[in-house]
Order: structure tokens, then C-alpha cells, then sequence
């Protein structure tokens, strides 16, 4: 039984448990603000749900999900996620985040910071541009028309083949973008970024997205 251990467990990492548990893996979840707060969500979540700590939720985790605002990846465990598949769910949101240079210079991604955080793990971008609510609303079983398509982007060819396979298990067809650099394409305010596509859709959208220095003044 594969686990999935959440260093996270607001919107984004609670739907992507209840998706979890609905496809048969175990989950361990946690957040910053203790295991006793995630009784309610564990309850409702059933037997194959635990609360620990982040620490405790790496260690336990086959493939980790880490879904917390991006000026706390600090935070995220190393030593305990070294050698597993990352997914990375987080956004760069300056209000929220302060300013962080190298993504204000376009010189790296969101997640490529996250991967020299983890420089033992495999980063993949996943599950970034869909809102929370439409995690268990949208899945459809594979060869459904208009299934929703997902991106993903990371650097390790076995990793993003892992999370390929997840996503289709949790209803969603998927477009591989390729490595981490790539994940620019679907940050907030690019055109794949929110609305429901299929994969020509977001095919389509990824390949008309803009660097923000070459989008015009909001």
C-alpha cells in the first residue's frame, strides 16, 4: 500500500487526501499548527488516514505532497524526503510571500526553489492551476470526453512518470511539460492557469503562455 504523506493539509491538501484515500493509498497529514488540529479532517477522511507531525508525515510518505505557502518551504523536512517524489502544489503570491528575487527575475520557477530545498528529492509541479474545489468535482475516468487535463513539469523522467500515474488514477488526463524550468507556463495569470481544459486545451494554452516581462502592464 503506497502512502501519500501531505506537509500541508489546507484546500489543495485535504481534496488531494480525500482523492487519495477515494483511490485506495493511505495518508498521513499534516500542517504547521500541530496533529491534534486535523482530528475532524482524519475522522472524516476514515481508517486509511493518520494526523503527525511534518517531520513524521515525510518519513511515513512513498510520495510526498507539500501544499503550504512558498515563503515556508524553509520549513519543509529534507533528510526524511531524500530519494521520494515531491509534488509541488504552490503558487508564488508576492502579497503573501514577499518578494523573492529570483522569481521576480524570471531566473527560476517556484518549484525549482523548492528542488534546491530537496536536493535528494524529485520535485514535480503538479496540481498548481486547478482551484480546490474542483479536485473532487472534475474527475473523470480515463477515455471520458472532455476529461480535464492536468500539468505537470519536473526534471526526473521516473518521478513525473509517478505522478502521471497518480493523476490519471484520481480522474485527470495529463500534459508533461518537462522539466522544472518549464513550470513558468503555468503560473498565475497565464492562460492555462484556472479554466477547465482537456489535453489539446491546455496543450494549446501552455504553448501561448507569456513571461510576465513580456506580458503587457496589468
Amino acid at each position: 500500500m503506497t502512502t501519500i504523506g501531505f506537509i500541508g493539509s489546507g484546500h489543495i491538501g485535504s481534496q488531494l487526501a480525500r482523492l487519495a484515500v477515494r483511490s485506495g493509498y493511505d495518508v498521513v497529514m499534516s500542517n504547521s499548527r500541530g496533529p491534534e488540529t486535523l482530528s475532524g479532517l482524519v475522522a472524516e477522511l476514515g481508517p486509511h488516514a493518520r494526523a503527525a507531525t511534518a517531520r513524521e508525515a515525510a518519513r511515513a510518505a512513498d510520495i510526498a505532497v507539500v501544499s503550504i505557502p512558498l515563503k515556508n518551504i524553509g520549513d519543509v523536512p529534507v533528510d526524511e524526503l531524500a530519494g521520494k517524489t515531491i509534488i509541488d502544489t504552490n503558487n508564488y503570491y508576492p502579497q503573501r510571500d514577499g518578494s523573492i528575487p529570483e522569481l521576480e527575475s524570471e531566473e527560476k520557477t517556484s518549484s525549482e526553489l523548492l528542488q534546491a530545498h530537496l536536493p535528494a528529492s524529485h520535485v514535480v509541479k503538479a496540481f498548481n492551476h486547478i482551484y480546490a474545489r474542483e479536485l473532487t468535482e472534475h474527475p473523470l475516468p480515463a477515455g471520458s470526453p472532455d476529461r480535464r487535463a492536468l500539468f505537470i513539469a519536473g526534471d526526473d523522467e521516473g518521478a513525473r512518470a509517478q505522478v502521471t500515474h497518480l493523476i490519471d488514477e484520481f480522474g485527470f488526463d495529463v500534459v508533461d511539460a518537462g522539466p522544472l524550468a518549464e513550470g513558468w507556463r503555468i503560473q498565475p495569470n497565464t492562460p492555462g492557469y484556472g479554466p477547465r481544459l482537456d489535453k489539446a486545451g491546455l496543450t494549446n494554452a501552455l504553448a501561448a503562455a507569456k513571461r510576465y516581462r513580456d506580458m503587457p502592464p496589468r
